[in-house]
């Protein structure tokens, strides 16, 4: 649909190594700069909110962001827009004040509440609580692969690759068995990563 020029796809990897991967500002302009590259009237929203702060030289608000990317979701005739927003639990889930975490659940909230049916959006995570508290009641469908066989099988045989690869050079001298003995106990303890 994509190639064909019929919908809009974003996509948004949070990733715990990547500083520039964790927080609400980092979604927000993944997902306008994506939406905007295969949609002029969205290029047209985004090139506004660049005019409007001084042609870059002062940085919008997370706020202004995320209105900038509701009035391209809301613009009429619009395309089927799908935002994919990956591996949330890696967001940071800070105690005090409103947490990034809290923050992109909080605009998923929005976009859910503003019933468009062009967006469709797929969150991925582990089974956190405080996602799930938020994001069930939100969702029409949802999909736990937390404890299946192929998941866990999956990590298995990744493990299974790393600590039989050639590229390490200590794990060439361990036993089988010590071998055997970390893959067993990496995978049982994964949790699904």
């Amino acid at each position: 649909m994509c190639k064909a020029g019929n919908a809009s796809i974003a996509y948004f990897y949070f990733d715990f190594r990547d500083a520039n991967k964790q927080c609400l500002r980092d979604l927000l302009t993944s997902l306008l700069i994506q939406i905007s590259a295969s949609s002029s009237p969205c290029c047209d929203i985004l090139l506004d909110l660049y005019s409007d702060h001084h042609k870059g030289r002062n940085q919008p608000s997370n706020t202004r962001l995320a209105e900038t990317l509701k009035k391209m979701v809301k613009l009429p005739d619009q395309l089927p827009i799908y935002l994919i927003i990956d591996a949330l639990d890696e967001s940071p889930d800070t105690s005090g004040t409103l947490s990034p975490r809290e923050m992109v659940l909080q605009l998923v909230k929005e976009l859910v509440d503003l019933s468009l049916l062009n967006l469709h959006i797929c969150v991925t995570s582990r089974p956190e609580f405080d996602i799930r508290n938020v994001l069930e009641p939100l969702t029409a469908r949802r999909v736990s692969l937390h404890d299946q066989s192929g998941q866990k099988q999956d990590i298995e045989d990744y493990v299974r690759s790393v600590v039989y690869s050639d590229s390490q050079q200590i794990m060439k001298r361990w036993k089988t068995e010590d071998k055997e003995l970390v893959i067993r106990t990496l995978s049982e303890r994964a949790d699904g990563m």
